[in-house]
């Protein structure tokens, strides 16, 4: 295999002399055959230091909704940054920002700003256990909701630690973790509204809320089957817990109103980021007025230096404005592209005996590598992919696929961005085409 990455190799051995691991997030480090060192992006193109250009579909993890280096997002910085970038006071661009997420996502009575998804989820699940007088939060296996003590438990457990099926181990991927913790969670497992209502009446009166992502985007791309969204909504109405949608990566990909408007349901607390700020640290807590009280009266403490930064406002103002001005015709277009990639590497899989398996919206998909005998049919919950998925062999792909200058996340995760074109996903299926022959020429299973 050949290696185009020399620069990248040389920064990163330099980076592990001053930055722990090389890395500022773990999961960098797991990209093959090194973590990239990037120049510049424009749309939806993205450039190394070796002078590799990719076709991107990792996209910023999902917050760059928008593409690479937008004009329009740049100006509107760079006017705040001449005004000022931090006032650790309030400014007339949080109630502009605030006033457009009322306006866009039904649920969302009153907001507060943070500067992390993290740091939002923290706060959610503070205000339920506040709002509740309850301590215990159910979530879903193989579900990531940020890298805190709190946000990580359930999130990926090997499986011959995770437990039988109808009682998922609730377990920490990290040391250190207050150990407390795990036991104020519940784990339940995705799409099967049976086994959500057991583990709601087995812990009865000790649940304060429900958190979920409404398509998981973490763990492969697993949208709700028919009655799951709205057996959550039933369960916590009738035991008086909050319905908490993670919208993360949907919030703005599924339109304006995110995906509970594009789905259908109301929420009680709504967790917003990446797309919310195109890039910089931004991110909101929008809710009901009843869910939000608790802050209201001062009871519950929500606080942070930087919230409400105007630079970060002032992005994520514009970012507001652009999906708004799209009005019905999104996420359809995004949506249509996303199912031509689609089709188009199942395509070639199939052409090279490859069991990889596209599944998801579109707008956002996962390609499952099927292991040799797995079960074809779409994955449905953690434990399924977790059975079925090869990833060393998708790894592999994956690094044929950065070759030829098409990029998508290392777990096997693809975004559409709105500054995707027809012509970048018909060259991307060129590169893929020669990524999937020489896939096929030279894997051997381990």
């Amino acid at each position: 295999m050949t290696d185009n990455y020399t620069q990248s190799r040389q920064l990163f051995q330099r980076a592990a002399r001053s930055i722990a691991a090389g890395v500022n997030s773990g999961i960098r480090k797991l990209e093959q055959p090194v973590p990239l060192y990037f120049q510049y992006g424009r749309g939806p193109r993205l450039w190394d230091v070796d002078g590799n250009e990719y076709i991107d579909f990792q996209i910023g993890q999902g917050a760059l909704l928008y593409g690479h280096a937008p004009e329009g997002m740049a100006n509107a910085i760079g006017m705040q940054a001449r005004f000022g970038t931090h006032w650790a006071a309030q400014s007339e661009l949080e109630i502009e920002v605030a006033e457009r997420l009322q306006a866009m996502i039904p649920s969302a009575e009153l907001v507060r700003f943070n500067n992390s998804a993290t740091e939002v989820v923290l706060h959610a699940f503070r205000l339920a256990r506040a709002h509740t007088g309850r301590r215990k939060i159910l979530k879903f296996e193989g579900a990531y909701h940020g890298w805190s003590d709190e946000g990580l438990v359930g999130y990926g457990p090997p499986p011959d630690v995770w437990g039988d099926d109808e009682a998922p181990a609730k377990l920490h991927p990290s040391q250190g973790v207050i150990p407390e913790v795990l036991d104020t969670f519940v784990v339940a497992r995705w799409n099967d509204p049976d086994h959500l209502r057991r583990m709601v009446a087995k812990h009865a009166g000790e649940i304060a809320a429900i958190i979920f992502e409404p398509i998981i985007c973490n763990t492969c791309c697993m949208e709700p089957v028919p009655g799951m969204i709205e057996t959550i909504r039933e369960l916590c109405d009738q035991e008086g817990m909050l319905m908490i949608a993670d919208e993360t990566i949907t919030g703005f990909r599924f339109g304006a109103g995110g995906a509970q408007k594009y789905l259908g349901f109301v929420p009680d607390l709504t967790i917003l980021g990446k797309a919310i700020g195109g890039g910089l640290p931004f991110a909101a807590l929008a809710g009901k007025v009843s869910a939000m009280q608790k802050i209201i009266d001062g009871t519950v403490v929500h606080a942070g230096t930087l919230n409400g930064n105007p630079l970060c406002l002032a992005a994520s103002k514009w970012c507001l404005d652009e999906v708004q001005s799209l009005g019905d015709s999104h996420p359809a277009a995004i949506t249509e592209l996303g199912r031509k990639l689609m089709d188009g590497l199942r395509i070639l899989a199939d052409q090279h005996g490859i069991p990889l398996r596209p599944q998801g919206p579109g707008l956002v998909f996962h390609t499952v590598m099927l292991k040799p005998g797995a079960a074809e049919g779409p994955v449905r919950d953690y434990r399924d992919y977790a059975r079925r998925q090869d990833a060393p062999r998708w790894t592999h792909l994956r690094r044929c696929l950065l070759d030829e200058g098409v990029r998508a996340i290392e777990r096997g995760l693809w975004f559409i961005s709105l500054a995707h074109r027809e012509a970048d996903i018909e060259a991307a299926l060129v590169g893929a085409a020669r990524a999937f022959a020489k896939h096929a020429s030279e894997w051997t299973a381990p």
